[in-house]
C-alpha cells in the first residue's frame, strides 16, 4: 500500500479509500478552477474594468448632487443678497427706476422693447449661469485688486 499524507489517516477499506479519492479529487478540481481563474487575465481584467465603472459612476453621482447643493446654496445666498440690496435702496432711487420704466414704454420703439424684452427673457431663463458669470468675474476682480 502507498504511504499516507502525514496528516490523513490510512483508509480502513476499500469503501474509505474510494472516499478520500473522491473527496481528492473533488479538492483538486476546486483548486484548477481557482487556478484557472486567477490565469484568466482578460476576464480579470474586464471584471476589474466593471468594478472601476461602477466606482466611477456612483463617485459622478454623488458629486453631482455635491454640486447641485452648492448651486442651491448659491442661489439662496444670491437672493438674499438682492433682497438686502433692495431693501436699501432709498425711495427715490425706487421713484426715479419706476419713472424711467414709464419712460421707456412711452418713448422706445416697439422692436427695441422687443429685443429688450427677449434679452430679459433669455436672461430669466439662464439666471443660474449668469450668477456664476458674476461670480466668477467678482472672483478675479477680488483676485487682481485685493493684493493691494
Amino acid at each position: 500500500m502507498t504511504q499516507p499524507p502525514h496528516d490523513k489517516p490510512t483508509a480502513e477499506s476499500p469503501e474509505e479509500l474510494r472516499a478520500q479519492v473522491e473527496h481528492t479529487r473533488h479538492e483538486l478540481g476546486t483548486t484548477v478552477e481557482a487556478l484557472a481563474a486567477k490565469a484568466d487575465v482578460k476576464t480579470r481584467a474586464q471584471e476589474k474594468a466593471a468594478e472601476v465603472k461602477v466606482q466611477a459612476a456612483d463617485r459622478a453621482g454623488a458629486l453631482k448632487e455635491q454640486a447641485a447643493h452648492k448651486a442651491e446654496e448659491v442661489k439662496a445666498k444670491a437672493s438674499d443678497a438682492t433682497a438686502r440690496v433692495q431693501a436699501k435702496v432709498p425711495d427715490q432711487v425706487k421713484e426715479t427706476a419706476d419713472q424711467a420704466g414709464r419712460l421707456w414704454h412711452e418713448k422706445a420703439p416697439q422692436p427695441v422693447q422687443d429685443k429688450a424684452a427677449q434679452g430679459a427673457r433669455m436672461a430669466r431663463e439662464h439666471r443660474g449661469l449668469l450668477v456664476a458669470a458674476a461670480a466668477l468675474g467678482v472672483c478675479v476682480w477680488l483676485m487682481r485688486h485685493g493684493k493691494h
